[in-house]
């Protein structure tokens, strides 16, 4: 279910927050990555069909996301999970799934019911599906949240920052989960966390001040720091390095920096391959143009 998107705009009163939006996103896994307060937020409720477009034209499979025709002929073919999904702590998995799937229209009880059980098993849910949803931890939520996204066997998935605040087995365990849903449909992964995007994706856009400033493969975006990724160690006690730190960890021989910077930082720095991440901080560091009106993007 191809996207595709033209000059996109969106405005919150004297907020921008998107601003001239160009973007196709083919089937598959893609990566949409920005810090906090970069647009991917509004960009995701557009797509989901929360939001309607400012200007500009959105296109789902076909569907023109300024009509609300088009709007809902999406959402029946759509899974979203939002950064804050609205769970009901006194139901169990299997009650809440079952209750959504009522939403979703999937009418025939034997088939949701079977449906359900069949997504509690595939989240890692299913010895847990009868208790009441209260006691579970962030990362069990966030498995029921995809579980729901996933009822309906939607063409399109949208997941905006779902491993945000997972503890670290989690995170792993939700990656997994997420990289084997691409296939026949289209998955959008909207994240901060540079991790998320390089184990789960093969082309990424990404986005800063409602803009989206790269679009191309993972590999691409991991070559943008070539040249510029160093490895620099220091005394104990010593400042850091110019440039900006990636990593640092402290050693017997001394702090071992990690730095993305266009010069060389230092007389002792030397240059090293470059990560997903050092790819994305060196693309940050050449700077991206102000939103020209006055406030920023969310």
């Amino acid at each position: 279910m191809d996207i595709q998107i033209s000059q996109l705009g969106r405005r919150f009163g004297r907020v921008t927050a998107l601003h001239s939006v160009d973007l196709t996103i083919p089937g598959g896994m893609y990566g949409l990555l920005g810090a906090n307060g970069a647009g991917k937020t509004t960009l995701m409720r557009i797509l989901a069909g929360v939001l309607p477009p400012g200007s500009g034209q959105v296109r789902v499979g076909g569907h023109d996301l300024s009509t609300g025709a088009g709007r809902l002929a999406v959402q029946r073919r759509l899974g979203y999970l939002p950064q804050d999904l609205g769970l009901y702590p006194d139901l169990t998995p299997r009650e809440f799934l079952d209750y959504v799937g009522l939403l979703k229209g999937l009418d025939d009880t034997r088939a949701r019911r079977s449906q359900v059980d069949e997504l509690l098993e595939l989240v890692a849910l299913g010895d847990v599906a009868g208790r009441r949803m209260k006691g579970f931890s962030g990362g069990m939520r966030r498995r029921v949240g995809i579980a729901q996204a996933l009822l309906g066997d939607p063409a399109l998935i949208v997941v905006d920052e779902p491993t945000a605040g997972l503890d670290p087995e989690e995170r792993v365990r939700f990656r997994t989960l997420l990289a084997g849903l691409g296939g026949h449909r289209t998955v959008l992964l909207s994240t901060h966390i540079v991790e998320d995007v390089a184990q789960t994706c093969q082309h990424a856009a990404v986005m800063a001040a409602g803009r989206v400033v790269y679009t191309g493969t993972v590999a691409d975006l991991v070559r943008v720091g070539e040249g510029a990724t160093w490895e620099v160690v220091t005394g104990v006690g010593a400042p850091p390095p110019a440039g900006v730190v990636v990593s640092a960890v402290s050693r017997t021989d001394g702090t071992h920096y990690r730095v993305v910077s266009p010069t060389r930082p230092g007389a002792d720095a030397q240059p090293t391959a470059p990560s997903l991440e050092d790819g994305y901080v060196a693309l940050m560091q050449r700077g991206v143009a102000a939103p020209s009106a006055d406030t920023p993007a969310r």
